[in-house]
């Protein structure tokens, strides 16, 4: 049992990595720098064939990460853990539910903008800035999935964050350090 722990613990934190990760090489390094092409429908197309790529990847590691808490997590009573440490769990369980939703959001909003036009071509100014020739419609997919994204970023960073403070936790418990082999 304590292989199949450590290799669910070890998918966690690959699956919260990868997700984070490329949340962020998007956000800091893929949206602003699309300005080194001139074309701005060449922009929206790079802008939504990459993050369409990734939001596979994205959305499998997030999944990756729940999948590999909630079982584990639902073993737990609440007796072998102090308040403090049951309202961490809590709150790792409801940041993996506004995950989930922001993500999802973010992937169909995505999706409705790339369909704006053929390709993907939105004419955009930068991953963050719609075109003066920017469709209205586009443009506000443009905002949503950029306030999407920046949600679930933050969201994913809490629960790298909150999963790294529980795993620290689970050294001062003998009760919860017994229960923690079996979370991620």
């Amino acid at each position: 049992m304590r292989t199949l722990s450590t290799a669910a613990w070890v998918a966690h934190n690959l699956g919260l990595a990868a997700c984070f990760g490329g949340l962020l090489f998007g956000k800091a390094a893929l949206n602003p720098n699309l300005d080194v092409l001139d074309s701005q429908a060449d922009r929206g197309k790079i802008l939504n064939t990459a993050w369409n790529r990734y939001n596979v990847i994205n959305v499998a590691s997030f999944a990756t990460a729940a999948i590999t808490w909630f079982p584990g997590r639902l073993g737990l009573s609440g007796k072998e853990i102090d308040q403090q440490t049951r309202n961490l769990v809590l709150a790792k369980d409801v940041l993996f539910a506004v995950g989930a939703l922001t993500g999802l959001a973010s992937v169909i909003q995505g999706r409705a903008l790339t369909g704006q036009a053929p390709d993907g071509a939105v004419p955009i100014e930068s991953g963050t800035t719609p075109a003066a020739t920017t469709p209205e419609k586009a443009a506000g997919l443009l905002r949503s999935v950029n306030q999407l994204g920046n949600l679930n970023i933050a969201v994913t960073g809490a629960i790298l964050g909150l999963t790294t403070v529980l795993s620290m936790k689970a050294t001062e418990s003998v009760g919860f350090s017994a229960v923690s082999r079996f979370l991620p």
